[in-house]
């Protein structure tokens, strides 16, 4: 069975935020079905923590995105799997439910406690991102006002140790929103393929949080891949501009740098909670260049229009990310 991943979806924000409203069966009424159409199997949902939450509640609030998906699998287990591992993903496509795995986007719910991601191992975390877009135990972040730029450090003594275990339990490090000096810091010690699960090519678009060729070079020749975020800013330099086609130019972009092996999806939806003062500063202008995972067949089409050969497109569409993850997660 084919297999489409999307490498980065804020999904359980959005579901904790419903069900503390009182809904249930969130993912399977208000998710599904754009999934379905747009043949989507597999995404990693992101344990994202709003800043008004940090320092106390970052580890209660990932705690109770996490006891939310576990809620929605009682409710509607006949369509939804935690995935753990490509065995679980596996057995979802098999079974016909939606994969999800669990990721870290910045690791303020550990604070500076180590023994804790062992927890988060336990409960079904299998991706890190270090960082979002501040600074945390571990290393600074990309920032996205002009007024927050100049963060400078790297890699903590903590982050160095947080990359350590994680790759010891068999985790994937995820560099999006991790800043240059901390990026080349990991690159130093890692020991297993790197990730970017929503960064862009910063030879299109130069902005802070997208990558620079050195950088994509640098995640390929990890056996890495690099998932391409559907954000306007980070896909085209004018709004008029971002929409599906400037989204495969950055494919394009990095398979004509490093070849289409790294690269893959990794949209950061985020239209329909933006309403919510999700993700961005009050003077940013966020926009989604597809509507929702239902359109998502346009990106295929355009592959293939492009010259694209099926398989590669399959590459992209989710193999890539398939690859990584049967490297290196336990």
């Amino acid at each position: 069975m084919k297999v489409t991943i999307d490498g980065h979806f804020d999904l359980l924000y959005d579901v904790l935020r419903k069900r503390k409203m009182g809904k249930t069966h969130v993912i399977e009424k208000d998710f599904l079905e754009d999934l379905k159409k747009g043949g989507v199997n597999v995404l990693v949902s992101s344990l994202f923590i709003d800043s008004q939450f940090i320092p106390e509640m970052a580890l209660r609030r990932a705690l109770d995105q996490i006891n939310s998906l576990y809620e929605e699998i009682e409710e509607s287990g006949d369509k939804i799997k935690l995935c753990r591992n490509v065995d679980d993903m596996n057995g979802a496509l098999e079974s016909n439910k939606l994969g999800v795995f669990l990721s870290f986007e910045g690791i303020e719910p550990i604070y500076n406690d180590l023994g804790l991601l062992r927890v988060f191992y336990e409960l079904g975390v299998r991706l890190v991102g270090l960082t979002w877009s501040r600074r945390n135990y571990a290393a600074d972040g990309v920032y996205f006002s002009p007024l927050e730029e100049g963060q400078v450090g790297g890699l903590t003594n903590f982050g160095h140790r947080v990359v350590k275990r994680a790759q010891e339990l068999g985790m994937i490090i995820d560099v999006s929103h991790l800043n240059e000096p901390g990026f080349w810091d990991l690159m130093k010690i890692t020991k297993t393929p790197i990730i970017a699960s929503h960064s862009n090519c910063k030879g299109l678009v130069d902005v802070s949080r997208n990558l620079s060729d050195e950088q994509i070079r640098a995640i390929a020749h990890t056996d890495g891949v690099i998932g391409i975020n559907a954000a306007n800013m980070f896909v085209s330099k004018d709004d008029n501009g971002a929409n599906y086609k400037s989204y495969v130019d950055h494919i394009d972009y990095v398979c004509n740098l490093v070849g289409h092996k790294h690269v893959a999806l990794g949209f950061d939806l985020c239209d329909h909670i933006r309403k919510h003062e999700y993700k961005e500063h009050k003077d940013n202008k966020f926009f989604d260049i597809i509507k929702n995972h239902s359109q998502v067949y346009k990106i295929k089409e355009e592959l293939k229009l492009r010259g694209y050969r099926e398989e590669h497109v399959d590459d992209i569409l989710g193999r890539n990310w398939v690859r990584v993850y049967d490297k290196v997660l336990k």
